[in-house]
């Protein structure tokens, strides 16, 4: 039988148990809030892979970028020249500070193949703390 003192030193020991698991986990997820809009997400196509990839390597080398993902095999259709024109493409999604876009759009603009590169941005609402702080890291102001 239990009494009512050790039902008291129970209860406090799985009290103290889940208070540590819960500060714990706070603290692991500890980081500075986020800003909204300090980071962007930019969106240039390329006309291959190895284009794409030298564009991307190039961005991150230089901290323009902290990650670029490379998603190929795009159709884009666009009026050119008075033409609706149909390519495959590949395109760039990169990570990058708002306040380092428009560097990485003249860098972008200075290697890319064509006479009118794509390079557009969304200003990131939120994202995970941790991936935003590293971010931040990556490309410093």
């Amino acid at each position: 039988m239990w009494t009512s003192s050790r039902r008291a030193l129970i209860f406090t020991l799985l009290m103290l148990s889940g208070v540590r698991s819960v500060g714990l986990r706070l603290l692991s997820m500890e980081a500075p809030s986020y800003v909204s809009g300090m980071h962007s997400t930019a969106f240039v196509t390329c006309p291959n892979m190895e284009e794409a990839k030298k564009i991307a390597r190039a961005a991150v080398q230089k901290q323009l970028a902290a990650c670029v993902n490379i998603i190929p095999q795009i159709t884009s259709i666009y009026q050119w020249e008075g033409k609706i024109e149909e390519d495959n493409e590949v395109l760039l999604m990169i990570k990058t500070r708002t306040s380092k876009v428009s560097d990485l759009a003249a860098f972008v603009r200075s290697i890319h193949p064509y006479d009118v590169a794509e390079v557009i941005s969304l200003p990131i609402d939120q994202g995970n703390p941790p991936y935003m702080k590293w971010l931040s890291q990556a490309v410093p102001e």
